[in-house]
């Protein structure tokens, strides 16, 4: 799977519902990474290959997103973004985390291995 664009009404629908929750109640079956980004900003561009190869590394285990900022500003101010890039990383279970700039691939590859898919509940007995 490719990183695939998100607007505030896909969020609501599949990550989190902040119109009708108050608590952080992921509604996703797999982690996930939220890149808040803009097109006109070069750090941005920088990471985007990063994501697309994580996104196929990982394909089946971690779904990526990217929210434009500028078109999504309902989110921004949601998220209190107010440098980009901004990386929302979300496990299955628990709080999602934050992390402002431009990130080298060994960085995400170590919060999806440490973070993201260390956290995930067990399926079928698997240890």
């Amino acid at each position: 799977m490719a990183t695939k664009k998100m607007t505030a009404a896909e969020f609501r629908a599949e990550i989190f519902d902040y119109e009708t929750g108050n608590e952080w109640q992921f509604k996703g079956s797999r982690p996930a990474i939220i890149d808040f980004y803009a097109d006109w900003c070069g750090p941005c561009k920088a990471v985007a290959p990063v994501l697309e190869e994580l996104s196929e590394e990982y394909k089946d285990q971690v779904d990526i997103y990217k929210i434009d900022t500028d078109a999504e500003q309902e989110l921004s101010g949601l998220f209190g973004i107010q440098s980009i890039p901004t990386f929302l990383f979300i496990p299955v279970e628990g709080s999602p985390m934050m992390q402002r700039g431009a990130l080298p691939k060994n960085a995400f590859v170590q919060v999806i291995t440490e973070r993201l898919l260390a956290a995930q509940p067990k399926e079928n007995g698997e240890a």
